[in-house]
Order: C-alpha cells, then sequence, then structure tokens
C-alpha cells in the first residue's frame, strides 16, 4: 500500500478515536437529570392521606425545613435544592405511578426519604434504570443498602439489624421463655421476622408461635388469641402506628401482658397519644431521641423553635429524620463540586462522614463498601407515656 493511503487513514483513524474520546468526555461531564447550573431537583414520595400520614407529613417537613435554610444561605455550588412531593397513601401501587412522575416526567437527580418498605423497593424498579438515586429512605429493608448500588444509599438500618441485636438480651433480662412474633405480611414484616428468629437462635431459643396480618388491617382479635394461646411472654411486633396500638390495647383487654418489642416504626408520640396507659411499658429501637421540647438541650430547642415557626406544629422524630437526610445529601453535594456528575456524587457520598449530632444519631460513614451510615440502634421504653433510653449505642448483648 502506497505511503500516503497509510498515513490517510492513520489520520482518519485518529480523528475518529479523538472524536469518540471528545463525546466520550462530554457525556461524562453532562449533568444528570434533574441538575442545572442553578437548580438541584430531588423528590419523595409519602403517605400524607393514609394510615401513616402523620409520620409523612413530619417526614415532608423536615425535608422542607433543612432545604429552606441550606437555600438561605445560597445553595450549594450556586445552586438552590427544590423538593418535589407526592402522595402515596401507604398503597405501594400508588409509590410506583409517583416514581414514574417524579423520574419520567419531572427528571429529578432523586429521590429522599421514600416512606414504607415495599413501597420504596418497588420505586427502585422505576428509579435505577433512568440512574435516579434512591437516599435514605423511610425503609427497614436491607435492599435498600445492599446489595452495593452506586444508585442507593440509607440512613436507618434494617428491622433485621434493628432487632437480632436487641432480642437476645432483652429475651434474658426478662426471663422470657416463650416467644412469638405478630407482623405485617410484607417485606418490611418479613424483616422482623427474619431479626427475631436470628436473634433467638444466638440464646439457643426458637419461635413458638408467629401469627400475621395483611397491610389495612383493623382487627386484630384473632391474632392476639393466638399469641395468649401459645402462652407467649415475649412478643416482637412488626407492625406501624394504629396496628402497634390495636394490638395491645387487645392484649390488654385480653389480660395478656407479655413484653413487647418493636423496630423504630414504633418510636413514636403517637402510639401512647392514640393508646394512652395500655402502651407503657412497650419497648422499642431507634436511632436519634425523640426532641421532648420541655428538656430539650439549647441547640434542639433552638431548631424545634424554627420548625413551629415555619409549620405551626411540634416537631417529632420524624420531622428529626427528614431534616437529618437532606443535610447528609448536602454534605455529599458540597464534596461533588460545582461540576456535578452521577459519577460524581456516588464518589462524594461514599466519602461522607459525620459525627453524632445534636439530636443523638450515631456518626454515620459511608464508603465504597457500605452504603448505609450507621448499623447502631438505642432501645427505649415507654414509661409514664415517654419514652426513656435504657439501652445506649454498643450496649446491646
Amino acid at each position: 500500500m502506497p505511503l500516503p493511503s497509510i498515513l490517510d487513514r492513520s489520520v482518519r483513524t485518529m480523528a475518529l478515536l479523538g472524536a469518540g474520546l471528545l463525546a466520550a468526555l462530554a457525556q461524562a461531564q453532562t449533568p444528570p437529570q434533574g441538575v442545572t447550573p442553578n437548580e438541584v431537583l430531588l423528590g419523595t414520595i409519602a403517605d400524607l392521606s393514609g394510615p401513616v400520614a402523620p409520620y409523612g407529613r413530619d417526614v415532608r417537613n423536615g425535608l422542607q425545613m433543612a432545604i429552606a435554610e441550606i437555600n438561605a444561605r445560597g445553595g450549594i455550588h450556586g445552586r438552590q435544592l427544590r423538593l418535589l412531593v407526592e402522595d402515596h397513601g401507604y398503597d405501594p401501587k400508588r409509590s410506583v405511578l409517583a416514581a414514574q412522575k417524579l423520574v419520567n416526567q419531572d427528571k429529578v437527580f432523586a429521590i429522599v426519604g421514600s416512606f414504607g418498605t415495599p413501597h420504596s423497593l418497588a420505586a427502585m424498579q422505576v428509579m435505577f434504570p433512568k440512574g435516579v438515586f434512591s437516599l435514605f429512605p423511610m425503609a427497614l429493608a436491607r435492599e435498600t443498602y445492599e446489595p452495593l448500588n452506586p444508585l442507593k444509599f440509607a440512613m436507618l438500618p434494617a428491622s433485621f439489624d434493628q432487632i437480632a441485636p436487641v432480642v437476645p438480651g432483652l429475651y434474658r433480662e426478662r426471663k422470657a421463655t416463650r416467644a412469638c412474633v405478630l407482623y405485617q405480611d410484607d417485606d418490611f414484616g418479613h424483616e422482623v421476622l427474619s431479626g427475631t428468629e436470628a436473634g433467638l437462635k444466638t440464646v439457643g431459643a426458637t419461635l413458638v408461635e408467629r401469627a400475621s396480618y395483611k397491610r389495612g388491617a383493623t382487627d386484630f382479635s384473632s391474632q392476639v388469641a393466638r399469641l395468649k394461646a401459645a402462652n407467649c411472654d415475649f412478643v416482637v411486633l412488626g407492625t406501624i402506628i394504629r396496628e402497634t396500638v390495636g394490638v395491645i390495647a387487645e392484649a390488654r383487654k385480653l389480660g395478656f401482658s407479655p413484653t413487647f418489642l418493636i423496630s423504630s416504626t414504633g418510636y413514636s408520640e403517637l402510639i401512647p397519644r392514640l393508646g394512652g396507659k395500655d402502651m407503657d411499658g412497650l419497648y422499642a429501637v431507634h436511632t436519634a431521641a425523640f426532641p421532648y421540647l420541655d428538656d430539650a438541650s439549647a441547640p434542639v430547642a433552638d431548631w424545634a423553635r424554627r420548625y413551629q415557626a415555619q409549620f405551626q406544629s411540634v416537631p417529632t422524630i420524624f420531622s428529626v429524620y427528614g431534616y437529618t437526610k437532606i443535610n447528609l445529601i448536602a454534605r455529599a453535594l458540597e464534596r461533588a463540586g460545582p461540576q456535578l456528575t452521577t459519577e460524581g456524587f456516588t464518589r462524594a457520598m461514599e466519602g461522607v462522614d459525620v459525627p453524632g449530632d445534636i439530636f443523638g444519631n450515631p456518626p454515620m460513614r459511608f464508603s465504597a463498601a457500605q452504603h448505609l451510615g450507621s448499623s447502631r440502634s438505642r432501645l427505649s421504653q415507654l414509661q409514664n407515656g415517654r419514652w426513656k433510653v435504657v439501652l445506649d449505642y454498643d450496649q446491646f448483648r
């Protein structure tokens, strides 16, 4: 082949390679959906009209409060944060529709604080193919952070990881001999069931009875009767607010008084507010402490005053969760720099390291090998209508 032909072909090849490289670089530097020079668009999917609407509203308020404060300081790298809110009414099918709207129509960068375990897991199937992040869902399942995925990060440990460590010590302390579980028949409830079985196994015990109910149930008389008939003296609950109150009230009515333990779904002021004195004695696993304002620290009291001024309501632990989630995202956005990309945000999130905060959250550290901020929990008990910490971080045996 003549030398000029070889040179011509080499020049053309180099030109094509150069064009491909430039295109790849341009694509890598192209901002992901939901990101403009002036804005980062976030979404959340909450229950604002269903059985756990009080939880959903408080999480939303916490998210909005943190965003307002960040924007008032000038945003992050010149970008304001904006939050779009969708209501799923605690229906997983509506959660999928909400995710489709946020991802495909509104084109959000991330969905943060999505409420409910089956709801969040279903929404992820819509989000991930479009490169949309799932950040800190209000969902207590290992699938929110395992297996590792560059698009998913979690703040709260799964119900399994909350329940399994505390069951052995509490079971022995209460001198229990017959352990049982009552759970919602879905992903959330099965996490509680699995965690209970794993915890009992470490002390050579097994469940003597298990009872389940369908989401939305309001009558628990048959389930409680089964547990009483089995002489259960230690009952782990995979329940939400209304269901927790209904189960314990039914047990009290029957003169059935086992030790009741619940995951962080039951760590709420709504339990004693709705159930009254009957709820005393319930144990709950949690992380941050409930912000009782009459004995709050000065920083928490100041935060609560700002919250009340914005929303005309008293903050709850779920308000704290929402507020914490946005501030974790803000740290990652700061680390990612002004040229925000999907890959860059993942790397930045994997470098977030946060000490304990004013609310009593544990230190949270994310890494390339760990997308759960912390697996540590506390244990509180309802005493005279208020939650009191009885086991703090790292005291579980």
